[in-house]
């Protein structure tokens, strides 16, 4: 933009407020594109879910990798289930880096007693060096995956805490709707008791209206043949 001020007067084709118009349109569609082949790029790696790169040191040459080396980034299935397996083949893994790494040492203490000072004995020391360095890395995350398990048990003793206490929580309210309703129940009775009684009375009064109107009409045509 800037140097389309200062050209403006050689190029003089159109005005500067279109140069201007015209230099931000094109960054629009620039910034726009590069955007748009960011987000394609970040959503393509994300729709991947590759495993973390600290596995790929896990296993090495001498140790083909198992079926459970992604077990634990697989959807589906309890977290705890996973973690299980996972860190029982970590236990696993280890207990053959050990094994490895003591065949490896008594190698190199052979090669040392020999005074050999050949490339075996180079090689071994790197071996050693890289199985060590494998045997940490796993261990590292082994206290992880227990990490994670000690949480995720919890968090489950957590929710079956609050699921307890609902169920109690809602048991009490049972109870009370049951005792609610033997309470209605009992009112109901009695109320059906006193309209019965209700009725009887006001049968009652209406004969006794009967009789008195009776009386009174006898009594009349008395009194009218005594004059």
């Amino acid at each position: 933009m800037l140097l389309v001020v200062i050209w403006h007067p050689h190029i003089g084709i159109l005005s500067i407020s279109t140069w201007l118009r015209i230099i931000m349109f094109v960054e629009v569609l620039c910034a726009g594109s590069f955007m748009s082949m960011y987000i394609g790029y970040v959503h393509q790696y994300n729709t991947l879910n590759s495993e973390p790169d600290v596995l790929k040191s896990l296993y090495s040459a001498l140790q083909p990798s198992s079926s459970l080396e992604e077990l634990r980034y697989h959807d589906g299935g309890r977290l705890s289930d996973q973690q299980m397996a996972l860190l029982q083949y970590q236990r696993e893994n280890i207990h053959y880096l050990s094994e490895e790494i003591l065949r490896l040492q008594e190698c190199l203490s052979k090669y040392e007693r020999t005074n050999d000072g050949s490339t075996p004995q180079v090689d071994l020391a790197h071996l050693l060096a890289a199985r060590d360095q494998e045997l940490r890395a796993l261990s590292a995350e082994m206290n992880q995956v227990q990490s994670e398990l000690r949480l995720a048990r919890n968090l489950i003793a957590e929710r079956d805490t609050e699921v307890q206490r609902i169920r109690t929580t809602n048991n009490q309210y049972v109870e009370e709707n049951e005792r609610l309703r033997a309470i209605l129940g009992e009112w109901s009775a009695r109320a059906a008791k006193l309209e019965r009684a209700l009725e009887m009375e006001r049968i009652s009064n209406l004969e006794l209206q009967k009789k008195i109107a009776k009386l009174r009409s006898h009594s009349a045509s008395t009194e009218q043949n005594r004059d």
